[in-house]
């Protein structure tokens, strides 16, 4: 019998650097395209990196009108046109559900940094007559996304964003399990979004070191596992999941993609960004995930890591992923696909569960892009997937992110089976 009510998932919705809805961005990640390219949205001039993986081709006036499009902030721009998608994927579009039990836990690490950055600007060098916008403070705060989704959809049920950097996607679907759980809802969009390369946040994790400056070559900075990695590329997108109560997902006849069976979250607490160089809180978070979902490790097939490309990120993922599945690493499948997204920031655990969840239904793992060199700190007996996609079966893959402040958080998704 089942530990908890079972939960499952019923509508995806994606925009990222490679694709703008679910089926582009699926394609791009077997294809090993990389979403990576020079930033043309401002100078870079000064600064030390030039590229990110920035959405492409995204217009907001075919979501939303001119003049409500001016009040949002491009990050809740890209969750509502997220969110158009799961909820018709979902079937729910057009549905006839209660909306009090129809609920909204919606991420997103920085919020509407584009905006602060444009006010704070526009405040300084207006002279005359210097002022906010009264949009100013809506468009920034990081739970204006879930605001909007709920007044689009009338979702009167839960409604509120989970904020723990780039673990927050991740950390708002644990959330969302939890109130499904509860019985506080029917069903909880769940999600992030992050739309956030420009001076302010390019200069600010330039300056901390964390980006890669392989100006060179854009297409291949992102190199997780790589001996040569040397940090993260930023990411832009938003990935949004429609959680469901299993008994209301059959009621409703509603196509069911997999199951979330279990989520977790912990923390490092050792350092403000760096992680535990022997991934303790990775580790922990793993194993609570596991016990939550009643799983082993050896019923685990795949695991979508934070794998951000950093030097010590990625090796204290690695440490923390052999010590909770010992000998059956040997049978499992590793991958980022960061390595062709970017880092999306608070957006990154939606879209990192969205490509958990089709390599389910595909029965494909998405590779690790931009492989050239063996790190020996790695055991050679780990399938990090590199540079090419594996077909297997997948019965169950789990994902990984943590967030600057020590902030771990996963979740794990299985084959739905009656």
């Amino acid at each position: 019998m089942p530990k908890y009510d079972r939960i499952v998932i019923t509508g995806m919705g994606a925009l990222t650097s490679i694709g703008n809805n679910v089926n582009e961005y699926w394609q791009g990640l077997i294809n090993g395209v990389s979403g990576a390219d020079y930033i043309n949205t401002f100078d870079t001039s000064k600064f030390k990196t030039q590229f990110a993986c920035q959405v492409k081709n995204f217009d907001p006036l075919n979501y939303i009108d001119k003049k409500e499009a001016r009040k949002l902030d491009p990050y809740a721009q890209l969750a509502i046109a997220a969110a158009d998608e799961a909820m018709a994927d979902a079937g729910l579009e057009t549905e006839n559900y209660d909306p009090d039990r129809g609920g909204v836990i919606f991420s997103s690490g920085i919020g509407g940094f584009l905006s602060f950055q444009e006010e704070c600007i526009n405040y300084g060098t207006n002279s005359r007559t210097p002022r906010f916008s009264p949009f100013f403070i809506p468009k920034i705060i990081c739970d204006i996304g879930a605001g909007h989704i709920s007044i689009r959809y009338n979702l009167r049920g839960p409604n509120f964003a989970v904020v723990s950097a780039c673990a927050s996607s991740n950390n708002a679907m644990v959330e969302g399990l939890y109130h499904l759980r509860l019985n506080k809802a029917d069903f909880i969009l769940c999600g992030g979004s992050e739309m956030g390369v420009c001076e302010a946040a390019l200069g600010g994790f330039s300056s901390m070191k964390a980006l890669s400056e392989r100006n060179d070559d854009p297409k291949t900075a992102s190199r997780p596992y790589d001996r040569d990695r040397n940090g993260f590329v930023m990411g832009e997108g938003a990935g949004i999941l429609v959680l469901e109560r299993l008994d209301h997902a059959l009621k409703r006849g509603a196509r069911i993609y997999a199951e979330l069976a279990g989520g977790g979250a912990s923390a490092d607490a050792y350092h403000i960004t760096a992680p535990h160089p022997e991934g303790l809180g990775a580790k922990k978070v793993m194993i609570s995930t596991l016990d939550d979902a009643d799983m082993s490790p050896s019923e685990i097939d795949y695991v979508n890591t934070h794998g951000t490309s950093t030097p010590l990120g990625d090796l204290a993922e690695v440490k923390a992923i052999q010590n909770v599945f010992g000998e059956h690493i040997k049978n499992i499948n590793i991958s980022s696909t960061k390595s062709m997204t970017g880092h999306c920031l608070g957006a990154a655990g939606a879209l990192e569960a969205i490509a958990c969840i089709k390599s389910i239904n595909e029965s494909i793992v998405p590779p690790t892009i931009n492989h050239f060199t063996d790190d020996p700190e790695f055991d050679t007996d780990i399938n990090f997937t590199f540079n090419k996609p594996q077909a297997r079966k997948i019965r169950a893959a789990l994902s990984n992110n943590f967030g600057f402040g020590g902030h771990n958080a996963c979740v794990v998704f299985k084959e739905y089976i009656p």
